[in-house]
């Protein structure tokens, strides 16, 4: 009889259980979660600024300078020791970082994404391809 008893109590919390997940499955609403949009962080003001001065048009002239002063001092820096050697290297992979970010800014207009438009979802009911591969 107790082993009967415990086999019910077992049914009845497994079946509880399965019926609170499906509610919860059923009702995302109730999630206490927040709508990613940014903006609310303490650090992300300082951090745009620091975005825009970095990809400006006077960081990329910086970068510019900062391309051929560190190319003509390793060219014709003669002797130098590794740590100024290596500080040099640091200012020009700096210099090309920012100067390749701000050309493919500018030549591919950034990363932009438009949400989509009704005509851009909009699917035709007939289609306008003949069997032939030919459009009508």
């Amino acid at each position: 009889m107790g082993h009967q008893l415990q086999n019910a109590k077992s049914q009845i919390i497994n079946i509880s259980l399965l019926t609170l997940f499906l509610i919860l499955l059923a009702l995302p609403e109730i999630a206490l979660a927040s709508v990613g949009g940014g903006g609310g962080l303490p650090y992300e003001s300082w951090l745009v600024s620091l975005r825009n001065s970095v990809t400006g048009p006077v960081a990329f002239t910086l970068s510019i300078i900062g391309i051929v002063v560190a190319g003509g001092i390793l060219i014709f820096g003669g002797e130098l020791n590794a740590f100024f050697r290596t500080l040099i290297f640091i200012v020009l992979v700096m210099a090309l970082l920012i100067g390749a970010q701000n050309i493919m800014t500018n030549l591919f207009a950034g990363a932009v994404i438009t949400p989509p438009t009704e005509e851009s979802l909009f699917i035709p009911l007939e289609s306008t391809i003949t069997p032939n591969n030919k459009a009508d």
